[in-house]
């Protein structure tokens, strides 16, 4: 996919190949646009080096790809302002606490768990009264969602595209494949169809239509994007869609080299390339400035320490940054774009103020019930998440086993308190040891084959306090991230916290008939001896985490904080976009992939819509 930068014009130029970038390249480029995309990382599957392309490809293996040197950028990042409390969390290390993040084709959806749940319907809404749009309320939006989705179960639209007959233009079934990971190897675990069936009936006791409930997990119709199955964000006993065609990882890259395959003349893809700042034409950008080369960003794992070749690329129409949470507000700020202390601090000319800029940052919050129990599970007997090992031969030779899973059992859409609309915890049973991460986490996870793991995931928080900072003026350099958790000036009355306590209770509620029947041999983490309110919202304290980063570039008004409006434009200069996680307001949904697929299509349309009006 490489070629020489011949410094050919292009209509739009767009940094970062993720689930925002990559998508809105592709639609761009198929509607007849020039574009260059530029990424910082390679290809992970145009090689072999260091356990790739398996690690990416077989869903089983994502945490090891987000381990994986050749495809990942390390950040470390704070929770905590305060020393004395970051320090209890047994993750931290001297530089933080590690986020993995991706730099490969593809970005974070290289690495990412493949979870694809449609967001809730007031994400949208309040899109759109903070912006006055009704393009961005829930009816509208839905439909961006089945633009991207690929349902196998409309086999009248399936047989429209294969004949080409295709009057949207948007692809009748979708490009992106969501299956259900069914390894039919369970059945044969005695223990682990138990933990299924006791945890689905002690969820869903309480629930709307029980035994109706039960019979669709089991005939795996539980799909939590299923409107009928989790209508307006209720709550639900379901499995998690996995973003996988014929059991493997499939995403943005698998989009753009697709179209760049068809369109070769529209679609070029510049990999290692990492942008260094926006190039302006008095107050228009009009391209980008790069440095070529491999691992030049500080955040590798071992960074080349080279100066890369420096490169541009110029753009007639526009210039979109994709590049994440992260990364977004970072190339803004080394562009002069940013609250105007922190850029003179760094002696950055300032070219906008925009105070909003790197604030706003959100998670989810979420910590892991970890449980030994009294045996292996029998469905991970000679597992050692490595090609050659008796599952790996079931996944490549049948695409069954338990490597076409992501390790996720069983879900429960669950609210933290009765009446609360919509449900803001999400709990997982993982046939793992997970609680958050660290260097090496990934190994912990393939080498432990008796662990059951409750991952308590808080959505929809109330804590809008992190910040991305610039650590320097140098853009090989990652910025400084600091989460502020559980702040009181946004949460006054815990009630993040109080809710994943909630979580916590729940989930151990879902583990008495396992308890009664001695599967558990032990919650290893938080302990049985931990039961007061007090204790557990210490334990959430000390040890939560997330991976979800978002909101660090928010849609509003400026003087409200916001940095791009509600066709992601960037305030105060022109033809400048941003198109990825960092736009949210408030953090979106149970996952945020699907939630940037569906904004990425919808700035497609913003997009052509103005280049319509500009010739």
């Amino acid at each position: 996919m490489d070629s020489p930068d011949t410094g050919d014009d292009c209509d739009y130029v767009i940094v970062g190949s993720g689930a925002g970038g990559g998508t809105l390249a592709a639609r761009l480029a198929e509607a007849g646009m020039r574009v260059v995309l530029l990424e910082a990382g390679g290809d992970p599957r145009a090689t072999d080096e260091a356990r790739l392309p398996d690690d990416y490809d077989v869903p089983a293996f994502h945490s090891l790809a987000s381990e994986n040197p050749a495809i990942s950028w390390d950040f470390f990042v704070r929770h905590y302002a305060d020393e004395a409390q970051q320090q209890r969390d047994p993750k931290a290390g001297a530089d933080g606490v590690f986020y993995p993040r991706a730099a490969a084709l593809g970005g974070c959806t290289a690495h990412n768990a493949m979870i694809l749940v449609y967001p809730h319907d007031a994400d949208w809404d309040g899109i759109a009264a903070l912006t006055g749009d009704r393009s961005w309320s829930a009816r509208s939006m839905r439909r961006y969602f089945r633009r991207l989705e690929q349902c196998r179960h409309r086999p009248f639209w399936r047989l429209l595209s294969r004949l080409g007959l295709d009057p949207t233009g948007h692809g009748w079934s979708g490009w992106l494949r969501a299956e259900r990971a069914k390894p039919w190897q369970v059945v044969e675990d005695g223990g682990l169809i138990q933990t299924i069936i006791d945890g689905a009936v002690a969820a869903i006791r309480a629930g709307r239509r029980p035994l109706e409930a039960l019979w669709r997990l089991f005939e795996g119709q539980a799909d939590p994007n299923d409107r009928r199955i989790m209508p307006r964000g209720d709550e639900a006993v379901c499995y998690t869609p996995l973003s996988t065609c014929d059991h493997r990882r499939t995403g943005a890259r698998e989009r753009v080299l697709d179209v760049a395959e068809r369109q070769p003349d529209r679609l070029r893809v510049q990999l290692h390339a990492l942008a260094t700042r926006v190039l302006f034409e008095g107050n228009r950008a009009v391209g980008i400035e790069y440095l070529q080369g491999e691992r030049l960003y500080r955040a590798h794992p071992t960074p080349s320490g080279g100066e890369g070749i420096r490169r541009s690329i110029r753009a007639g129409r526009g210039v979109i940054l994709s590049g994440g949470a992260f990364n977004s507000p970072q190339l803004l700020m080394l562009s002069g774009i940013g609250p105007r202390a922190a850029l003179e601090r760094h002696g950055i000319p300032v070219r906008v103020d925009l105070p909003g800029v790197g604030r706003n940052l959100q998670d989810r919050y979420e910590v892991g019930v970890v449980n030994r129990m009294n045996r292996p599970w029998e469905v991970l007997a000679g597992a050692r998440f490595e090609p050659g090992d008796p599952l790996y031969a079931e996944w490549t030779g049948q695409q069954s086993g338990m490597y076409v899973s992501n390790g996720a059992a069983l879900a429960v859409a669950k609210r933290s308190t009765p009446g609360r609309q919509p449900a803001d915890l999400f709990c997982m049973a993982l046939l793992a040891s997970f609680h958050g991460y660290y260097p090496g986490y990934s190994r912990e996870i393939a080498t432990r084959h008796d662990c059951l793991t409750w991952a308590v995931l808080k959505a929809h928080t109330n804590n809008r306090a992190g910040t991305v900072t610039l650590r320097s003026a140098d853009p090989r350099d990652p910025p400084l991230i600091d989460f502020n958790y559980f702040d009181e000036r946004d949460d006054p009355t815990g009630e993040d916290l109080k809710a994943v306590v909630a979580g916590i209770r729940f989930v151990r509620e879902l583990n008495e008939p396992l308890n009664v029947l001695d599967l558990i041999a032990e919650e290893e983490l938080p302990g049985r001896e931990v039961v007061s309110d007090e204790d557990l919202a210490q334990y959430v304290r000390d040890n939560a985490w997330g991976h979800h980063a978002s909101c660090s570039c928010p849609i509003g008004p400026r003087e409200a904080g916001g940095v791009v409006d509600g066709d992601f434009a960037v305030h105060g200069v022109e033809g400048l976009h941003v198109v990825d996680a960092s736009v949210f307001p408030r953090i979106p949904g149970f996952f945020i992939a699907s939630a940037v697929y569906m904004i990425a299509e919808k700035a497609a349309d913003v997009i052509l819509r103005d280049a319509k009006r500009r010739p």
